[in-house]
Order: structure tokens, then C-alpha cells, then sequence
């Protein structure tokens, strides 16, 4: 099951992906992607944090390329990309969604964390969202909503559960930049 909401979050993350303007999707474009949005929190592009960052987007189009049955020099067509997402999504569930978003996630974690506790304080968060082009006041909302359990602090399951809901519509704020 799939909704038009669903589809069209899709459609604007691959346009966002997509950098270069290809109208594809290359490993390249995630390399681009991972480094604009640490170097939009401050991170140099030699930094551990980036680095990671630089890595789990690789991953992630790895993952894509595999699942359009292309080469990872290859390119993922906005359609297969809608396609590869739709299934992790509504056909393969939770745990497959976290097993390949949890990487990024955590990258994330990684890149914002200043205090090294191992997850993101309302402080970090509403730097990280606004790094990446969300205004300060979305951002404090978004926080709101998304530390389910009211700690002060996000951790990566909560993230996880949060990229799921703005994909299926429960959440209005992209955390994937």
C-alpha cells in the first residue's frame, strides 16, 4: 500500500539528491549530498564526522544501485528510486527501513553531537535543522514531536521513526536534508 503523499516525499527527496540535475541518481550525488550537509553544520570534509556522513550516504546508494540491479557506477532513475523506496517501506517494514537508514542516522548523531552522550539534545537538533535550510521554529517543533519519550535528547530510533513518519505523512519536517 502506498500513497500519493508517500510518492510525491519521494519525488522531492530524489530532487534533492539529485544534485547535478541528471534527472538520475549517481554515488556521486550522495557524496555531494553527505557533504553539503556537514559542511552546512560546520564539519570539515576531512573530519571523522564527515567522513562517516561521506560513508553512509555511499551505503545508501549502494543499496539503491543493488535494488535497481545497476552497477555502483551506475544510475538509479527517479522511477526505480521510487520504487526501491516504496517496497522498503510498505512491502519489507520496519526492520528493513532501520537496517538501511540506520547508518545515516547515525552519521548524523555522529556530525551533531557535541557532547559525545551518543545522541542529539533539542540544542544540536535545532543546529542540525537549521544547517540544513529548516527554520529555527520548525525545527523546535519538529523536536517536539519527535522525542517521543520527552528525555530532552534524541536517540537514533527516535530519528528512525521520525524519517518514517515524514515519508508517511505524520511529520512535516525532512531530517535527510
Amino acid at each position: 500500500m502506498t500513497t500519493a503523499l508517500t510518492t510525491d516525499r519521494l519525488r522531492q527527496r530524489f530532487a534533492k539528491w539529485d544534485v547535478d540535475g541528471s534527472g538520475t541518481l549517481e554515488r556521486a550525488d550522495f557524496e555531494r549530498e553527505a557533504e553539503r550537509v556537514a559542511g552546512a553544520f560546520g564539519a570539515q570534509p576531512k573530519s571523522k564526522e564527515a567522513t562517516a556522513l561521506r560513508d553512509a550516504f555511499r551505503n545508501l546508494f549502494d543499496f539503491h544501485a543493488r535494488e535497481a540491479g545497476v552497477p555502483p557506477n551506475g544510475s538509479v532513475s527517479e522511477d526505480q528510486f521510487i520504487r526501491i523506496n516504496e517496497k522498503l517501506m510498505f512491502s519489507e517494514g520496519e526492520a528493513s527501513f532501520n537496517r538501511v537508514l540506520r547508518p545515516v542516522m547515525q552519521a548524523i548523531v555522529g556530525l551533531c553531537d557535541r557532547n559525545d552522550d551518543g545522541m542529539i539534545n533539542r540544542e544540536e537538533f535545532v543546529a542540525y535543522l537549521q544547517g540544513v535550510g529548516v527554520d529555527q521554529s520548525a525545527a523546535q517543533d519538529a523536536f517536539r514531536q519527535i522525542d517521543t519519550d520527552n528525555s530532552g535528547e534524541l536517540t537514533v530510533d527516535e530519528l528512525l521513526a521520525a524519517v518514517r513518519n515524514f515519508h508517511y505523512g505524520k511529520l512535516d519536517v525532512p531530517l535527510l536534508g
